[in-house]
């Protein structure tokens, strides 16, 4: 992946980060169509949110980008290389995933769970660690704001912490590609801003890094967020610039009920109601 990266800066501009072109996946045994002539493409720099009701395909569309599954139809291009076309583990590495459903043993301390994301285990392998290694995790965790839970046993973390801990894991790698599968399940209010606060630092800080975040709260949207895309039964309703596309008119299409949407200094909230209220204004 690196020569591929390198050679291609020499050839020319840098290929999108992600690209999907006419995809559709098919679960074989019922023949349910999940996805269906999906096209997208993620340049690097750009922050994407992933939005859409239960079962419109968001997770297998995640999959998708990072070479979890392949397409049942259609091409999906990943940091270059085309899923069928490449080893899938070697392409892995390049590519962080974060969701709250990742495995981690309670009683390893933040730090050493950062240090896994190095060899992509889920118990330390020690002796793969130098010193320049820890101190890239140390680091790391400085950067997502938490370096003082550095020995503290992960089971015992909020789920703020635990997500913060989970997106350095996912930096050890220095990926281009940052998946982000509904970090804010469940955090209260609190730590949902800690975590948004962190997530916004983080792409302000590496320019270069694209980012695709699953959500079902436009209140959970970073003002680094500058794309969506909007899923509706396994098909793409709108995608693009956050303001052409998440509007009250899409977001009703995309979920099947009035919605009205606000945004204020880069920060979303989106309500459905009776005509005429109006929900507190979203954070500054």
């Amino acid at each position: 992946m690196a020569g591929e990266t390198a050679q291609h800066a020499a050839d020319g501009p840098v290929p999108p980060v992600v690209r999907l072109r006419d995809v559709s996946v098919r679960r074989y045994t019922t023949d349910q169509v999940i996805l269906d002539a999906v096209d997208w493409t993620v340049r690097p720099g750009e922050h994407w949110a992933l939005l859409g009701a239960n079962g419109a395909g968001k997770t297998t569309l995640l999959r998708l980008l990072g070479a979890l599954m392949h397409p049942t139809t259609g091409s999906v291009e990943v940091l270059g290389a085309t899923l069928g076309r490449v080893d899938v583990r070697e392409l892995r590495a390049h590519i962080g995933h974060v969701t709250s459903a990742q495995r981690v043993p309670e009683d390893l301390g933040a730090h050493t769970v950062v240090l896994t994301g190095h060899t992509g285990t889920v118990q330390p392998l020690w002796r793969m660690y130098d010193q320049r290694t820890r101190e890239r995790a140390r680091e790391l965790l400085a950067e997502l704001g938490i370096k003082e839970l550095a020995d503290r046993p992960y089971g015992v973390c909020s789920g703020g912490q635990r997500a913060r801990i989970l997106i350095a894991r996912a930096l050890m790698a220095d990926p281009a590609l940052l998946l982000l599968d509904e970090p804010f399940n469940a955090l209260d209010l609190p730590s949902r801003e800690d975590l948004i606060e962190a997530v916004h630092q983080l792409a302000e800080g590496r320019p270069h890094l694209a980012t695709v975040t699953v959500t079902h709260h436009l209140e959970e949207l970073s003002p680094a967020i500058g794309h969506a895309l909007l899923l509706r039964e396994g098909r793409v309703l709108a995608r693009g610039p956050v303001g052409e596309v998440l509007t009250g008119e899409r977001l009703t299409a995309c979920f099947g009920r009035p919605i009205t949407v606000a945004r204020r200094e880069g920060r979303w909230a989106a309500w459905s109601g009776r005509s005429g209220s109006t929900p507190p204004p979203p954070a500054g």
